[in-house]
Formats: C-alpha cells, structure tokens, sequence
C-alpha cells in the first residue's frame, strides 16, 4: 500500500519506518528541509533504539521516501497520516494551527480519493473540522464530488519503546464511521498484530477521547504514588513495598506505580493539561486531574526539600554531580524533563553542577546555563569529581550499580546520595558511609 506521512517527529518518523519495514511504500514530508536532508542520509536527528537502522535499511531498499514536495508524496498515496506537533498553547490548550494547516493544503492538492488518518493527539471535534477544512478547499477547486474520509487513529507509543510498540501495539483503534474505511485500515495494520485480532474501532469522538484519557489516566497513577510517597516517608512505610502490595492485585496490576520525581515529557504534562481546559470550555470541572497536575508540580518541590534540608537554603559553595538529564532513560527527550526544574532550583540557590546523560547531553546544552555553572561531563564518574553530592534524575540502567568505592572516592568528604528514582539500595549506600535520601523510603 502507498501511505503518505506528514511530519516526520517521533510519531511520524516512527509510524513511516514501521509501516515500510513491513512492505508499503511510504513518502514522509516535512516542512524542514535540514532534517528532510539528513533523513535522506539515513540521519535520524531524534534518539530512538532501533529507529536509525530501520529508517536506513527502508531506505536502501526503497520504499521509505522523504521529501519536502507535499504534493510528490500525496499523488501516489491512499493513506494520509497526519502527524505534526499538537504543542500546548500558554492556556494549556492544544494548539492546532500546524494540523488545520496540513488539512487545507491536502484539500487543496488531492486529485483523488484519499483516507486521511489524524494520528496527532487532538481535541474531541478535531477530527471533524479537518473534514470539513478538506470539503470546503476541495469545493472551491470544484472537487466537491471527489470521494475522502477523515478517520483517528491515536499513537500509544512509548518513547524508548517507540518502535517495539509501534511493531507489536497492545491496540490498534480506529475511529471512523464508514466501514470501507475501517477494512482499508484493517488492511494496512494488519501485519502489526498477525498473533491476535487487536483492533477496536469506534466512534470518532470516542476515539479522540480515548487517547486524552488513556495518558490521564498513567499520570494520575504516577501522581497517586507520589502522594504516597511523601505518606510513606512519614509513617514509616517504604513506597517500593507499598507498590508491590497493590500492583499484585489483579485489578490494579503494577504499571506506573513508580515514585519518583513526577512525569515529564512531550505527552503527559500537556494531554492532562489539554484535556482539563477542553473541560472547562464545556462546563466540565476535571477536579481529580487538577489534583493530578498540582501532584506532579509538588513533587519537584518536595525532593528539592530533601537537598535544602540538608544542606541548608545555601548552597553556594556546593557541587551537585546530577545523573541523568532526559525525562525518561532510553530516550534525548528534554520537554519537560523534572532535571531542568530541579537544576534551576539548585542553581538559584547558588550551586555548581555537573552532569550527564547518557544520550541527552547536546540537548540538555542549550536548556542550561552557558556560564559556567554547569559542567558537562564525559561519563557518570567524572561528574562525580569533588561533588558534595550526587543527584540521580533519571533511571539510566547504568545508573543502578556503580562501583561505589570509586564513587566515594572522588566526592567530597560526608557525601550525600538524592536518589530520585529509587534506584539504589539504601542499605548499601548508608553502610558505605553516605548519607542516602530516596523518594517514599525508610
């Protein structure tokens, strides 16, 4: 089958990649000749495991296209995805501007019967403005008989995981009211989910809000934890053992029910907050994600405490070694990320750092201060030099057993460990002579 896709981000790149690896001939467009320019090099500018080699491989073999000429890509296809940037407006809404943008110019280019496919993250109603774009640009052409439909399809892919999920998705759901459309999607996914039927199609609305309450629902659960986390603290529980105890029940199952920093990212902070404005314009009140956003902004503040409490409100003179910058490991993903909130705060009150990360370094560059107070460093151990303190950010695997007599050795005197992602074993760090402070732990 012929797809085209529009924007080549992590949903579109991905989405494009995996649809060639599985025999289509796909053409991915973007407005950004730069990256359109390394993509036909086989440069992907995003870290995604597996991503690089897929999109190289497509391409030696031709049926993965990138161009910049929308209209290239839109005359041979079927299949129109749309997958540019929803990015938060300052009110917290979803911006669409780049989505009814793509929608008048496929109306205003397409000869021939098309299926368009929104796989942005959109708003309730979206879906059908993007139709009713595409029937007025195709009217004033004098096209107005010229057969299309508009369906959703929302992406559930995990940054880190991107690829693995897009191959072996846990579903596929289609939101369309016509079932020609329904069958030709069918058709097209089909090769994702060979083992077992996994598609679930439905209303467009449905679908639309489907995807808004699937990510609510993951960042309440991580709020939830947090909560408790700072409960736990102060009874004397351990959140570690408390996650287990729940996430064995059935009902429950144990997903994200990680203490930790709180969450971050390109998805979770603006679909929640998205979704709660999309609420209010409608007279619905979302209290419980209201409580949700102000969780997760209260958690940055509450394992700030941990390192004031300490050291005190000063921390001039203090050097904070910080392992792990990107919002989540297995990806460069700095939206968002908890590291630059805490950073800020370290900063603000006078500290040096120096960090790392494993992939996120370049990014992390130009978020962070230019002026010396921040040193990026080569590997996780030369941060580590003349450090009071070491702050772990992000749950890198490498992170999780350090040679801990060289981790000693190049700190300052009564080091301290601020373990962010209950990473490490407190009993250990505490006997080899640190001070250790988790997040929801003895």
């Amino acid at each position: 089958m012929k797809v085209c896709i529009i924007g080549t981000g992590y949903v579109g790149l991905v989405t494009g990649a995996c649809l060639a690896e599985n025999g289509n001939d796909v053409w991915c467009v973007d407005v950004d000749h730069s990256k359109i320019e390394g993509l036909m090099e086989g440069k992907v500018s995003i870290y995604e495991p597996g991503l690089e080699d897929m999109v190289k491989r497509n391409l030696s073999e031709g049926r993965l296209r990138f161009t910049t000429d929308l209209e290239e890509a839109l005359r041979p296809s079927l299949f129109v995805f749309i997958a540019v940037g929803t990015p938060p407006r300052e009110d917290g809404c979803a911006d669409l501007t780049h989505v009814y943008e793509v929608a008048s110019r496929v109306g205003g280019l397409m000869e021939t019967a098309k299926i368009i496919v929104a796989k942005s993250t959109i708003p309730v109603g979206t879906t059908a403005e993007i139709r009713r774009i595409i029937g007025e640009k195709l009217a004033e052409r004098g096209l107005r008989d010229l057969d299309f439909d508009v369906a959703f399809c929302p992406e559930f892919l995990k940054e880190g995981a991107a690829v693995e999920d897009c191959l072996r998705p846990d579903r596929i759901i289609i939101g369309t009211e016509r079932e020609d459309t329904d069958k030709l999607l069918r058709e097209l996914f089909a090769p994702f989910v060979m083992r077992e039927d996994r598609f679930y199609t439905m209303s467009i609305p449905s679908a639309e809000m489907t995807k808004y309450a699937s990510n609510a629902m993951l960042a309440t659960r991580i709020s939830f934890m947090n909560e408790l986390s700072r409960l736990c603290e102060k009874v004397g529980a351990d959140v570690g053992e408390v996650r287990i105890g729940m996430g064995t029940d059935s009902r429950i199952g144990s997903s994200f029910l990680y203490a930790g920093l709180g969450y971050g990212g390109s998805c979770f902070p603006k679909d929640v907050r998205a979704l709660i404005r999309s609420a209010s314009a409608r007279g619905v009140d979302l209290a419980i994600l209201r409580a949700v956003e102000e969780a997760n902004r209260a958690q940055g503040r509450f394992f700030l405490e941990k390192i004031t409490g300490h050291f005190g409100e000063d921390l001039g003179g203090r050097t904070f070694a910080i392992w792990g910058l990107s919002f989540k490991p297995h990806t460069d993903d700095m939206r968002e990320a908890p590291s630059l909130a805490l950073a800020e705060a370290l900063l603000s009150r006078g500290a040096l750092l120096r960090a790392y990360d494993p992939v996120a370094m370049e990014k992390a560059r130009a978020l962070l201060p230019d002026d010396g107070s921040v040193t990026f460093c080569a590997d996780f151990y030369e941060a580590l030099e003349g450090a009071d303190a070491l702050v772990l950010v992000t749950e890198w695997p490498q992170f999780r057993r350090p040679d801990w007599d060289r981790v000693k050795s190049a700190m300052k005197p009564a080091p301290a460990v601020f373990d962010g992602r209950n990473q490490l074993s407190p009993e250990r760090v505490r006997a080899l002579g640190f001070s250790y402070y988790g997040v929801g732990r003895r």
